[in-house]
């Protein structure tokens, strides 16, 4: 664990980041990396040589994979199949990490199938970061071993998609996916501070019909969502060494310190001393590689 194989230096030289192997287990290898990509157009299509599940930890994107194009931040994972076409473009800038799980055929065809684009709940990126946070201290591979299949069964069983209950036109739908995706751009860039009449202006639309199309495809409510992503930006910081939670209220619009304690609190069922202590490792990613371009977010 802590360095990079030869078959990773090689499998990664299309696109520069920085990162690391967190370790080797029985059909599986787990890649920490931050990306250094700033392009904000989309990148050559390339074709995926073997099963990879890629879950954010910070940052936002676009990927397109076989023709589907998404809006990506830390609340989902890409699975990639062996021959998927994709590219990804960086609309926001450089400056996301992610953890890559790179499967066995044999694995990887015992789990169900499913779209490139899996749903993160909190409690499974909490699980997430306190699985790359043990490897980076140093954990055994038996306990690497199960704790990354409690994960993979976690995030493969559980249903993705906009919310049951309603039906449409294609037509419709697509130009309610385009919305959403607009506006949890739009919630990004602007630092996660914007109001739902701003964030409506943003997307050129009405305040109502924003809520209630972002809350009918999501299954969530903007508010919600919001406070998953700060409170997920914040457990990031908070593996990167930070320890200053008035800076980091600040950082992420939350009213006070006090006010980020009670989300998180809420959210998690801890506060953010005890998630500190949970998730500190030994670093960031180190080493210099060339990555290829697997989906990677933007900050």
């Amino acid at each position: 664990m802590g360095r990079i194989c030869a078959k990773h230096a090689a499998r990664y030289a299309s696109q520069r980041g920085s990162g690391r192997c967190l370790a080797h287990v029985p059909g599986m290898d787990l890649f920490d990396a931050r990306c250094m990509l700033d392009g904000k157009g989309y990148t050559a299509p390339s074709h995926q040589s073997a099963y990879q599940i890629v879950l954010p930890r910070s940052g936002a994107y676009l990927t397109k994979v076989n023709g589907r194009e998404s809006f990506m931040d830390s609340t989902g994972a890409v699975f990639l199949h062996p021959g998927d076409e994709f590219a990804v473009a960086h609309p926001l800038g450089c400056g996301d990490t992610f953890t890559a799980l790179d499967l066995s055929a044999e694995l990887a065809d015992q789990r169900p199938a499913h779209g490139p684009y899996l749903p993160i709940d909190d409690q499974l990126d909490l699980r997430h970061r306190a699985l790359v946070a043990a490897c980076r201290r140093g954990l055994d591979g038996l306990a690497v071993a199960d704790q990354v299949h409690a994960l993979l069964d976690r995030l493969l069983t559980r249903p993705g998609g906009r919310a049951a209950g309603t039906r449409r036109r294609s037509t419709t739908l697509l130009a309610h996916r385009r919305l959403v995706a607009h506006t949890r751009e739009a919630l990004v860039a602007g630092g996660f501070a914007l109001g739902l009449d701003q964030l409506a202006a943003r997307v050129s639309c009405s305040p109502h019909h924003l809520s209630r199309v972002f809350r009918e495809v999501t299954g969530e409510t903007l508010t919600a969502y919001r406070n998953r992503l700060r409170v997920r930006a914040v457990l990031a910081d908070l593996q990167d060494g930070a320890d200053n939670l008035r800076t980091l209220a600040a950082t992420y619009g939350f009213a006070d310190q006090a006010h980020l304690i009670r989300v998180v609190r809420g959210q998690l069922g801890q506060p953010p001393g005890a998630l500190r202590r949970l998730l500190a490792g030994a670093g960031e990613p180190d080493t210099k590689v060339q990555r290829r371009a697997v989906p990677s977010g933007s900050a």
